[in-house]
């Protein structure tokens, strides 16, 4: 499995869960996560996706700590089996 297939896996559950997952690119903030997730209720994610196995880059790692540390939910994905886990962060946070 490669990232574009988690990815459009991950798109999917969400979307079946009620929300959505916007492709999220800043131009000017290099390491941001790959996906804005948002829940009805005002729930928001943001999600770096990674084919399984692959760790995130020191940069997109700051940048979900950063993220993290302003009381959002901030994680990175590289494998299927935590899809639901994900989103019930996001659901729940």
């Amino acid at each position: 499995m490669n990232e574009k297939q988690l990815e459009t896996m991950f798109i999917n559950a969400v979307k079946k869960a009620g929300g959505k997952a916007y492709k999220f690119v800043s131009p000017t903030t290099a390491g941001m996560p790959d996906r804005l997730v948002i829940f009805p209720g005002g729930k928001v994610g943001f999600i770096e996706l990674k084919a399984p196995g692959q760790k995130v880059r020191p940069l997109q790692k700051h940048r979900l700590e950063e993220l993290t540390g302003f009381g959002l939910y901030a994680r990175a994905l590289d494998s299927p089996h935590d899809i639901q886990e994900v989103i019930h962060g996001i659901q729940t946070a």
